[in-house]
């Protein structure tokens, strides 16, 4: 497993925003510093019975102390990007890290699956074009796999305010069944093209020597 130092995070995150700046922006960075502190600042207890306090959500382990460097794996980075997604959708940053606290384990699962796939039968644009349909959503991917999240009641003045729900879903029809219902709201996020643009430029970054800017 390859392991990235927080500098080729946010540099591989800008890149996936199109962030026109040669470095990330000091925004992007503070909005990840600010899921960090927030995932380490909740603790986490590995007995536990609730998954949300089992497993942090950007973090393979407890803090190596100050001085150290953190490494962050290809979920824990593209668990990252999905945490500033949600915030881009208004949902609260506590929300965030719980949710993906949360479903962790299957979305690691999932992730590692994403991966494996065959990039060019997955970015065919040719069998992207023929799965269109009139009326359907359009990918940039020949199996889009979507982080569905919801809530019935975000009228109330706290947008979490009834313990929203999400799951993990591989078809449309399944998904849009979840948008039916009056007065609920939803959020969508496609994991397939994203998971594999953040890894390619991953890959493109270098780790960066500490005291260096």
């Amino acid at each position: 497993m390859v392991n990235y130092k927080r500098n080729q995070v946010e540099e591989a995150i800008s890149r996936v925003f199109d962030e026109q700046s040669a470095e990330p922006s000091s925004a992007l960075r503070t909005r990840i510093k600010r899921l960090l502190d927030s995932d380490r600042a909740l603790g986490r207890s590995p007995r536990a019975s609730d998954p949300m306090l089992t497993h942090y959500a950007f973090y393979s382990s407890e803090s190596p102390g100050r001085g150290a460097d953190v490494s962050f794996s290809d979920y824990e980075a593209f668990a990252l990007m999905l945490g500033l997604q949600m915030l881009s959708h208004n949902w609260p940053q506590s929300f965030a890290v719980k949710t993906l606290r949360r479903y962790r384990s299957s979305l690691e699962a999932r992730h590692a699956k994403i991966l494996k796939l065959d990039r060019e039968k997955l970015f065919d644009r040719t069998q992207i074009m023929a799965n269109a349909r009139p009326g359907s959503l359009a990918y940039n991917t020949t199996s889009p796999v979507f982080l569905l999240i919801w809530s019935d009641n975000r009228y109330a003045k706290d947008p979490a305010a009834v313990a929203p729900s999400a799951e993990i879903l591989d078809e449309e029809a399944r998904a849009i069944s979840y948008t039916r219902r009056p007065g609920r709201s939803t959020t969508w996020l496609e994991l397939s093209n994203p998971a594999h643009v953040l890894a390619h430029e991953l890959s493109k970054t270098l780790p960066r020597q500490r005291g260096r800017s």
